[in-house]
């Protein structure tokens, strides 16, 4: 028989349909694992998954620290591990905190509701397309102050670039995923060449300014770019398995009227099916994980997914809690190299459940979803909907 470690495919479809069984079993069975198809150790513990996003001394980000190399256009704040990030993560957060986030939000529960006025009554509809696609494009324009690039085209542009992220399972997307991202630097570059508009980037943009060196304005443009797909990606993926949640649990979508379960809500919905599996490191020193010897320049990837239903750090871990406080989960990854727009992608679910409430229609499953085949970002490809009087 094979162990528990073979049997598991990220890409398998019943992993696809629901991995939450299979990643409890290896956590109770071999919560350090190693996988052959990632190269690395996977790591599946709450608490193993923290001590590694923790410890930037033993486990790099930065693959320049262990001999490796990155791309030109790959050097963001993603890249780097602190204190060298710093500065230009601080660039951004300090931008991030002088937007109107509540004016956000209000412009994101018109535009839900807006869409939502025109399916109505209309027969199925794809939540993807029709609701979380538009949302977070527009949401995350909205941030930087840019105009929102076509849906269908920025979908698709983005779609390549996540799919290259599992390239270590299927090489075939490493190219289109190279190509795809050359076209979304294309247009930052028109942006920063352009762009007027109030908002995070041009105030960004002021902000490195004085420095005038040709790196920190790569750094920062770059930084950009994945600013503005990685907010759209999570966004988008966090809005199709939030509404799949809704729809699958009666009663939550009225609960969450109550403006303090709408606070906490929205955080526990991406806890208990959030958009981002894992992350990767790599181990600068030997070290022991769990039992398991760590190499110098080995790989290790905490499994977001399984960690955020580990029942030592969560109570009622697979169950769907929305008061539950605290709630640190992985959702939007950890520390300095967590999701900048963790806040704006916050106040886009707020805005969508809000919207879906105020909403005179009552929203309703019309078949069954078809998972996207992603293993680092999980998200729908296509979600039945209605909207029924």
């Amino acid at each position: 028989m094979p162990s528990v470690t073979d049997q598991y495919d990220p890409l398998d479809t019943e992993t696809l349909r629901d991995p939450y069984p299979l990643l409890a079993e290896l956590r109770m069975c071999e919560p350090v694992f190693w996988h052959a198809g990632m190269d690395s150790w996977a790591l599946t513990r709450y608490a193993d998954s923290v001590r590694v996003l923790r410890d930037h001394e033993s486990f790099a980000r930065d693959p320049r620290r262990t001999g490796g190399t990155v791309p030109e256009p790959s050097l963001s704040v993603q890249t780097l591990d602190p204190p060298q990030q710093n500065r230009v993560r601080s660039l951004f957060m300090s931008a991030l905190r002088a937007q109107d986030l509540t004016a956000v939000e209000d412009r994101a529960r018109i535009l839900v509701r807006e869409r939502l006025d025109q399916m109505a009554g209309g027969g199925p509809f794809n939540v993807v397309a029709e609701i979380a696609v538009p949302l977070s494009v527009a949401v995350v324009a909205d941030l930087l102050g840019v105009e929102p690039p076509p849906y269908g085209e920025f979908a698709a542009v983005s779609d390549a670039i996540m799919r290259s992220m599992d390239g270590s399972l299927n090489p075939a997307f490493v190219e289109p995923g190279r190509i795809a991202r050359q076209q979304l630097s294309d247009l930052v570059d028109s942006w920063f060449a352009s762009s007027a508009r109030p908002g995070l980037l041009a105030r960004v943009r002021q902000a490195a300014a004085p420095a005038a060196d040709a790196l920190t304005r790569l750094y920062v443009k770059n930084t950009a770019r994945v600013m503005f797909q990685g907010g759209y990606s999570t966004m988008a993926a966090a809005v199709g398995n939030s509404v799949h949640t809704l729809l699958a649990h009666p009663g939550t979508l009225g609960r969450m009227q109550d403006p303090a379960l709408l606070a906490t809500g929205v955080d526990e919905l991406v806890r208990f099916d959030g958009p981002v599996q894992g992350t990767t490191r790599t181990a600068v020193r030997s070290c022991r994980i769990g039992g398991v010897d760590i190499t110098p320049g080995q790989k290790v990837v905490p499994l977001f997914a399984a960690a955020n239903r580990d029942p030592a750090a969560f109570t009622q871990a697979d169950e769907l809690v929305l008061d539950r406080t605290p709630n640190r989960h992985l959702g939007y990854g950890w520390g300095p190299h967590s999701c900048i727009g963790t806040t704006v992608a916050q106040a886009g679910l707020r805005a969508l459940v809000a919207a879906l409430n105020d909403h005179p229609a009552h929203l309703a499953a019309a078949g069954e979803g078809v998972r996207r085949r992603t293993a680092t970002m999980r998200a729908f490809d296509t979600l039945p909907a209605a909207l029924l009087p």
